[in-house]
């Protein structure tokens, strides 16, 4: 509050020195200071006093305080999402800052021109532009300036997927604003390190940096919209994280902050940010009503940028809720306009060549005519005969252009096939793995209800026995259709599925406690489920024999990786172990599947007796093809 009334105090005495001052130039120095100050706080009262600066500037044609009322009018509506608005005076304040050669304005305003390519999704635009500006910055040597290009040009190539370039980009960054103190281009540094972070997958180094970035941002009295953006890159990587409660808060404080304000270009971001964070926490009818409100936003101020990621979430809420139609209808959506986007950034690819091409041809052409002055003859002949080259080249150039554009047409079609086709086979697979599990349920049922009419305890042990070897092979198939990789099982969550179902069957949840003292490790399929079934035959030989006359007991399994193709396995119980030379109980068949599974994983079996029984397995895994 002591900031807000000292920043009302401020403008309230600069309002009142415009009114009463009659000379032009001081009038225009007190409405750049208004917007500046005005701009902390409130866009849409700070635009008020950017158009009596443009208005002013025009009458009385000051060239160079024009440009400057352009770039700052520009800016407000970039803020305010009015993209169309903002393009027109950056080109004007651009135009105004060549006339009189300010080199600095217009490295500022090519900043801010790549701002807005970059809402439109014209990403190669956007670098050209960023490049064009830190040019400028490097000829006047300006080490803010060139931070600041480097944080810009860094956001760049994380937009275009190169992400090890763009970190790079930002150490860099960083390193400059440390060696020269420049505390503010640090604090955006430190953001655009994030953003690579989080897009090369790091998410707890990418809230590291957003941390460090809000905190100095505090500290050095950024605006209000700055500390907005940097509080919604901190909840962006709790979320990624995978903290997404806490993630929801900040997010929902951010959204009241943005809206006191009216930042609008916040206010759609966190938006569309609390839709995700929703769906991630099966909130859906409150993700919907986020999303829809972002979509919303982006199509009526015609800003591209995630548009095709938010169209997505909202067919995959749509799909979430049971509405199909919609569901569907959003997706087609997101296809044309990922389709529109490609088109957009192709045509303008080819439209810089093509302005390249025409520019060769014209300094051939005035070559040309400037040797006609002394060889009209000659230059006559040369000239049809370099007409006859180009207008082939340019039939050819046409020709090639026509054929790149078919070409890729195919590509998107066959690439939206096979996409569907990929789909359509996880979602079979899917269903065959739901349905062997479902076969080897009724199969484990139909045992079961086989064993309970046994009288004789050794063939009734051996149908429990088969039971839980059946129950080992559906648990495999269960993970294998619930989760998101068909082709691998995570062990730990698999092996505390299979300890709960094997103490069911044996009524022994109260006095056998198993732990999986592992971290989680992802198997294929072919090595998960030998390993399974012999954690099961060791878990039933413990829980039948190691723990007589209801005696409690602890069992302790453990799967790691420790070298590279080496799996270790190791199961430990605190039960009455074995003695030596003591006769095998039961059929011996458990033992027997033991080694014949070791033996199919090339692997190594050793036993020990001492304070229970511990066995370890050393396997030896195929390399990967």
């Amino acid at each position: 509050m002591p900031f807000v009334s000292g920043q009302n105090y401020q403008i309230d005495s600069l309002s009142h020195l415009l009114q009463n001052e009659k000379d032009s130039p001081i009038k225009l120095e007190l409405l750049e200071e208004l917007v500046t100050v005005q701009s902390q706080s409130d866009f849409e009262k700070a635009i008020v006093f950017a158009r009596q600066g443009v208005l002013l500037s025009d009458k009385t044609n000051n060239t160079k305080w024009q440009p400057k009322f352009y770039e700052m009018q520009g800016r407000i509506h970039a803020n305010l999402l009015e993209l169309d608005s903002a393009s027109f005076y950056f080109n004007k304040a651009l135009v105004g800052y060549k006339t009189i050669e300010d080199q600095r304005g217009q490295a500022t305003t090519y900043f801010k021109i790549g701002w807005v390519h970059k809402r439109r999704g014209e990403i190669e635009q956007a670098l050209k532009t960023d490049l064009e500006a830190l040019k400028l910055m490097e000829a006047l040597d300006d080490k803010a300036g060139i931070a600041g290009a480097y944080s810009r040009v860094s956001e760049d190539l994380n937009k275009q997927g190169r992400h090890n370039e763009a970190l790079d980009y930002a150490l860099k960054t960083i390193d400059i604003s440390k060696k020269h103190q420049l505390d503010t281009e640090l604090a955006y540094a430190y953001t655009s390190a994030g953003d690579s972070y989080m897009a090369m997958g790091n998410f707890q180094e990418s809230y590291n940096y957003f941390e460090k970035a809000l905190r100095l941002a505090e500290t050095i009295n950024f605006s209000v919209f700055d500390i907005i953006n940097f509080s919604n890159n901190r909840a962006n990587a709790l979320k990624r994280m995978g903290n997404y409660q806490d993630a929801k808060k900040e997010y929902d404080s951010t959204l009241l902050k943005a809206q006191e304000v009216n930042y609008e270009n916040a206010i759609y971001v966190i938006t569309a940010n609390l839709g995700e964070v929703n769906l991630l926490l099966e909130n859906y009818e409150e993700a919907l009503k986020y999303q829809l409100e972002t979509v919303a936003l982006q199509e009526a101020n015609k800003d591209v940028s995630n548009l095709t990621e938010n169209y997505d979430h909202v067919s995959t809420i749509y799909e979430k809720l049971g509405n199909f139609p919609k569901a569907l209808e959003y997706q087609k959506k997101a296809r044309v306009m990922r389709d529109s986007t490609a088109t957009i950034e192709s045509d303008k690819v080819m439209s810089n060549l093509l302005t390249k091409y025409e520019t060769v041809k014209k300094e051939a052409t005035i070559k040309t005519q400037e040797a006609t002055i002394s060889q009209q003859q000659k230059t006559q002949t040369l000239y049809i005969a370099i007409a006859a080259l180009l207008t082939l080249s340019l039939i050819g150039m046409l020709s090639s252009m026509r054929n790149i554009r078919s070409k890729r047409k195919k590509l998107q079609v066959l690439n939206l096939e096979l996409e569907t086709k990929n789909k359509q086979n996880e979602l079979l697979m899917k269903e065959i793995h739901h349905r062997v599990k479902n076969n080897l349920e009724l199969v484990k049922s139909l045992i079961s209800l086989q064993s309970a009419q046994l009288e004789d305890s050794a063939t009734k042990d051996a149908m429990i026995a088969s039971q839980n070897r059946v129950q080992s092979m559906g648990i495999i198939h269960q993970k294998l259709y619930q989760g998101e990789n068909l082709g691998s099982i995570e062990m730990k969550d698999y092996f505390v599925n299979l300890s709960e179902g094997i103490l069911d069957t044996f009524n022994s949840e109260d006095q056998v406690k198993i732990e999986c003292a592992m971290d989680n490790l992802e198997l294929d399929v072919d090595t998960a489920v030998p390993i399974g079934l012999i954690v099961n035959e060791l878990l039933t030989n413990a829980l039948k024999y190691a723990f007589p006359d209801n005696k409690k007991g602890n069992i302790q399994i453990s799967l790691l990786k420790d070298r590279p193709n080496i799996l270790t396995l190791k199961v430990v119980d605190n039960g009455i172990g074995k003695t030596d030379g003591m006769a095998p109980k039961g059929t011996g068949f458990g033992s027997q599947l033991i080694s014949l599974l070791t033996q199919q994983l090339n692997g190594e079996m050793q036993e020990e007796n001492t304070n229970g029984t511990s066995v370890l397995f050393h396997f030896k895994l195929k390399p990967a093809a």
